[in-house]
């Protein structure tokens, strides 16, 4: 297989199974449908079907969809337990075919139905035994991957102990979550107890945590260890790494605050400290939304655009497109676009200056556009291409964020996710020479409590509020 598309695999199936269960939803349906359609064709040989038989479909299809959720049928699922798939899907999709059954009856179509109430009885066999086809046929692909070396996200432990091991077992055996327990780093030096039962491998002292993360490419970080002062630590150490942070615990007693969430990864309880919420399928929702309207942005106003160009190249000699190195998702460097707002090589004297108010290095048309954003609109390219997000956290500069990492508590966790051509901490006004403590704690704010929905409603406040800000200059 080609290495592009084991690296599409790879997305697809990294994280947690959450893309495995929305594949399992679709299959299910089309499953259903095939089914729906051979039982169809095998009563009453006829190859198309007609509206009163499709209006039944979709009342199963629906039905079966209410019911799968209510019978808890995408549960994350291990191997050796697609048994217990069984039972709940049998009830789920029992209950949906009465359900359909019983409209039939009560809106009184059953006049015209008559002895295809066999058709029903048939299209309930077939659909039960497809899906579970379905079933294993995934649980064989992504078993397939797995012995590739595919759909593995590689975590580390810290600390050594009954949770640690109890954590690595639930782990390599649940295949649908795609992790790997890669080894465990502890600052005790004598051999654990469990060192053999767990054989996995120690990397290390927890002060060799960072280069561990960054040499072995490791995506997320456990502490399988109580005591909070081992988390803050942890904390302190990966403070300049954008990696996934977990506290593993074994209750259900800690409340969620504004920092802290309790999730469920594997079957396993954890604390999240400092996690992205665009893994999985969020991570394709977001992608989805970021090029589709990015496209329609650049349709509606590319004569704008045209013009903004035009004044560009008639207010001073040089390119259109003032392109300039940003950080952005995971701490890696892109060239971000704008229209040119400054002479040719205004910086070449001063390097990167840090733009505040009352400056004149811009042009008269160039101050313009810097007063009204219009210089920003070129990032919809950058959007169009992959490196940043129409909303998200602004991207800033590496001469910049190599001061402002050390100055501001949790700056690096902004870069979890892409950067954006507008935020949450825009919207409310920050942005510009302005407070960076209050943008960074409105970014990790965005970052918390991302949804489509929170996003779409920054979009809408930018355009509703305007581009035009007291502190862009």
């Amino acid at each position: 297989m080609p290495l592009g598309l084991g690296h599409i695999f790879n997305g697809l199936f990294k994280q947690y199974g959450h893309t495995v269960i929305l594949l399992l939803r679709v299959i299910d349906v089309v499953m259903l449908l095939a089914a729906a359609w051979l039982a169809h064709y095998f009563w009453l040989r006829e190859i198309n079907v007609d509206s009163h038989y499709r209006f039944v479909i979709a009342l199963g299809v629906l039905g079966a969809i209410i019911f799968f959720e209510i019978g808890q049928v995408y549960r994350p699922w291990r191997n050796d337990a697609m048994r217990g798939e069984l039972p709940r899907i049998a009830r789920a999709w029992l209950l949906a075919l009465l359900t359909v059954v019983s409209i039939v009856f009560l809106v009184r179509m059953h006049f015209w139905f008559g002895s295809s109430y066999r058709w029903i009885a048939s299209w309930g066999v077939l659909g039960l035994l497809l899906m579970l086809a379905a079933r294993g046929v995934m649980s064989r692909i992504l078993g397939w991957l797995r012995t590739r070396g595919w759909s593995q996200g590689r975590i580390v432990l810290v600390g050594l102990n009954h949770m640690a091991v109890a954590v690595s077992r639930q782990l390599n055996q649940s295949s649908w979550a795609g992790l790997q327990v890669i080894g465990f780093v502890d600052d005790r030096e004598e051999d654990r107890h469990s060192v053999e039962d767990l054989a996995l491998p120690r990397l290390g002292k927890l002060s060799d945590l960072t280069h561990i993360v960054t040499q072995r490419a490791v995506d997320e970080v456990w502490v399988a260890f109580p005591g909070a002062s081992l988390a803050e630590r942890v904390q302190h150490e990966l403070r300049h790494l954008p990696v996934s942070i977990r506290l593993v615990i074994d209750c259900f007693a800690f409340k969620q605050s504004k920092f802290l969430s309790l999730n469920t990864v594997a079957g396993i309880p954890t604390l999240d400290v400092s996690v992205s919420p665009l893994h999985g399928v969020n991570r394709y929702i977001k992608e989805l939304e970021d090029r589709l309207l990015a496209l329609v942005f650049l349709l509606l106003i590319s004569p704008l655009m045209l013009l903004i160009a035009i004044g560009v190249k008639l207010s001073s000699r040089g390119p259109v497109f003032y392109r300039q190195e940003r950080v952005g998702w995971n701490n890696r460097k892109f060239v971000m676009l704008k229209f040119r707002s400054m002479p040719v090589n205004a910086e070449a004297k001063t390097g990167a200056v840090w733009a505040k108010p009352g400056e004149n290095r811009a042009t008269p048309f160039g101050a313009f556009l810097r007063k009204t954003s219009l210089d920003e609109l070129p990032q919809l390219i950058n959007v169009l291409k992959g490196d940043m997000s129409l909303v998200g956290p602004r991207p800033e500069r590496p001469d910049f964020v190599e001061v402002f990492k050390e100055q501001v508590p949790n700056y690096m966790k902004k870069h979890m996710v892409k950067a954006g051509i507008t935020g949450w901490a825009q919207v409310n006004g920050w942005r510009g020479d302005t407070d960076l403590n209050q943008r960074i704690e409105h970014d990790l704010y965005y970052i918390q409590h991302w949804s489509l929905w929170f996003d779409l409603e920054i979009a809408l406040r930018t355009v509703l509020t305007g581009f035009v800000n007291k502190n862009a200059y």
